[in-house]
């Protein structure tokens, strides 16, 4: 049912969204929009090495995208780009194949597992793990370029 979806705690982590705003001079800024339901999320993002060390986000988004964001935004400091990368990649499985939520320091993420019942909320609910990886991969080019 839907309000398996829309239960407390995802209502809890939408309204409780830390790191909100935008970072004065990140390396790399990126936004991700769904189509179908309008949600939008803006990142910024500075990395040191492979490591992310900061990091905000504007959340103009549906319930699941501003409770995956206020996730992301509570684990992304410390974590690396090949992390992110799986992370996403576990999330997508999670939702599209029924693969099993993602673990270790991506564990509070599993709370979004009853979306994958609701394919028209899938894109919300990935809109911050697109962001990131995209601004990540900006990242490595400019630094490639730059070589």
């Amino acid at each position: 049912m839907i309000n398996d979806v829309y239960n407390a705690r995802i209502l809890a982590l939408a309204a409780d969204i830390p790191r909100l705003g935008r970072l004065a001079a990140p390396q790399a800024s990126a936004r991700a929009h769904s189509r179908l339901c309008g949600s939008t999320v803006t990142i910024d993002l500075v990395m040191d090495g492979d490591t992310v060390t900061d990091f905000a986000h504007e959340v103009r988004a549906c319930a699941l995208g501003q409770a995956s964001s206020s996730l992301m935004a509570s684990h992304i400091i410390g974590a690396s780009a090949q992390d992110l990368r799986e992370a996403r990649d576990t999330m997508w499985k999670m939702l599209r194949e029924n693969g099993p939520p993602p673990a270790g320091r991506w564990e509070d993420f599993k709370v979004l597992e009853p979306v994958r019942d609701y394919k028209a909320r899938h894109a919300s609910t990935m809109l911050t793990f697109d962001a990131v990886v995209d601004a990540i991969g900006q990242i490595e080019a400019a630094r490639a370029a730059a070589e």
